[in-house]
């Protein structure tokens, strides 16, 4: 099976695709199109030059890989995807064969994760837009809604969360995904080392969040903005 999650930055992305990892029957791949969005876009981000030489920039290429043969032997590929990088000018039909899975967080939580990264972000940088696009090409070529988990009920449940996961992808929950070694993986993207901190130093889903963060003007102007596609996919949530 060939799974590709996808979601905005910030959404407990990274810690879900380790907790794929840990359970030994699965080969993952970081943000595939990472480089490729780059070249196409021109946009700035941290490490920009760095994630073009290091990754596969030809977009079409990413997509015959996403679909082709399992590494590694194994009998999961799950594909940790970003929705911003689906830019319009790369062809989406190769998601068509695989199993398409969308991981949602509140946009409050996104944005105050976002801007401690990489100040300014605006929202198309947050993804909620294009998954939300992205989500209905899904259920337009299916003609049922495709899975969607809220990152809220993974960190307040992690077994219960990922469980229900696991039976509707049709594969057996492990202990396994629970816990990870700490620290950078091999898998990791090389621009781990700018967005990876808290995941690294961590073995394991973290607490539930608390109350939603206060925001400023500028930053919860982007969040209202966000917030009806959330919501829309919100009630899709296991």
């Amino acid at each position: 099976m060939k799974i590709a999650m996808w979601s905005g930055p910030r959404n407990l992305s990274t810690a879900l695709m380790y907790a794929f990892a840990a359970r030994g029957d699965s080969a993952v791949w970081d943000e595939p199109f990472y480089a490729a969005y780059l070249r196409e876009t021109g946009i700035d981000h941290p490490m920009r030059d760095d994630i073009i030489t290091a990754d596969q920039a030809d977009a079409d290429e990413v997509a015959a890989a996403c679909i082709g043969p399992i590494p590694q032997g194994q009998s999961l590929f799950y594909q940790k995807h970003m929705t911003l990088h689906m830019v319009p000018a790369f062809d989406r039909g190769f998601m068509r064969h695989l199993t398409n899975v969308f991981l949602i967080r509140h946009p409050a939580r996104v944005v105050a994760s976002y801007a401690r990264k990489r100040e300014g972000p605006t929202l198309m940088d947050i993804g909620f837009v294009q998954q939300a696009e992205l989500f209905d090409q899904v259920a337009g070529w299916t003609g049922s809604a495709p899975l969607v988990i809220d990152s809220a009920d993974i960190r307040a449940d992690p077994r219960a969360a990922l469980t229900r996961l696991c039976a509707a992808l049709g594969i057996g929950f492990t202990e396994a995904m629970l816990h990870w070694p700490i620290g950078p993986k091999p898998f990791d993207g090389v621009w781990a080392p700018h967005w990876y901190g808290a995941v690294h130093r961590s073995g394991g889903f973290e607490e539930p969040e608390g109350e939603l963060p206060n925001l400023a003007d500028s930053y919860q102007w982007i969040v209202d903005q966000a917030l009806p596609f959330y919501e829309r996919l919100q009630r899709f949530a296991l």
